[in-house]
């Protein structure tokens, strides 16, 4: 009777344990972050509207579109997220946490398109105190905000060639566009690490020299970069830089 018990509490357990990840992925700002990414795609197709002959530009919002469908976006981050992370857990329980909801508000606050265009000339200066630097300094190195900006920004300034690409085959050799791709991944990254910290005082201003500490804390634990790292290949996953749809 004992063993049929547990045999029924373990069954009535598993449904929690497997939704984890997708309550991991809703709690800590996935979709709405892809909607703000889907917001500034559209921002960016615009911009070729009055340069290009109308079925040119047909054409780069079909691929673009195709691409960046919200749904396989969704189910390929998700999907890399549950590949890559042990155990969701720790990260779930942070995300659930009053700080974990502030940071999460903070993040999706600073890429709305109307944050995004009011500081499209670049961010305030931030004044603060050595011991916030120094706080800030020690979530600079433990979140990949260097690399998940860099494909951000490669997804977005890519939507012209990938759409030139797909109209002419062959334009690059998948060498030499690789090369590229790779050059100009490195060079956002140097650019984006020359002002994280100034990024990221910006888009956590809210938060008190604690509770910022605290986040540190967390994102520097062994559970928190085994989120992290995670969450960067979901990035990479969901946006799919430089990889053809079949990929």
């Amino acid at each position: 009777m004992r063993r049929l018990l547990f045999s029924l509490l373990m069954f009535c357990a598993l449904p929690a344990w497997a939704d984890s990840y997708d309550q991991l992925y809703k709690v800590a700002g996935w979709p709405e972050q892809r909607a703000h990414f889907n917001d500034a795609l559209s921002a960016a197709q615009q911009r070729y509207q009055s340069s290009l002959p109308p079925a040119v530009f047909q054409a780069l919002v079909n691929n673009s579109n195709q691409r960046f469908a919200p749904q396989a976006m969704d189910q390929r981050a998700e999907a890399q997220l549950r590949k890559n992370l042990t155990d969701p857990a720790p990260a779930l329980s942070f995300f659930q946490s009053p700080l974990g909801r502030k940071v999460v508000a903070a993040e999706l606050l600073a890429t709305r398109r109307d944050q995004l265009a009011k500081n499209a000339k670049g961010l305030p200066k931030m004044q603060v105190s050595d011991n916030r630097l120094l706080i800030i300094g020690h979530l600079a190195q433990s979140l990949p905000a260097r690399e998940a900006g860099a494909e951000v920004s490669l997804a977005i300034a890519g939507v012209a060639a990938d759409s030139l690409s797909s109209m002419i085959p062959g334009l690059l050799g998948a060498g030499q566009a690789q090369g590229m791709l790779n050059g100009q991944r490195q060079r956002l990254m140097e650019q984006i690490g020359a002002d994280l910290n100034n990024t990221l005082l910006y888009v956590y201003r809210d938060l008190t020299d604690t509770e910022l500490e605290e986040f540190a804390t967390f994102a520097e634990s062994a559970e928190g970069q085994a989120y992290y790292q995670a969450a960067l290949a979901a990035i990479r996953a969901g946006l799919a830089v430089g990889q053809t749809l079949g990929q």
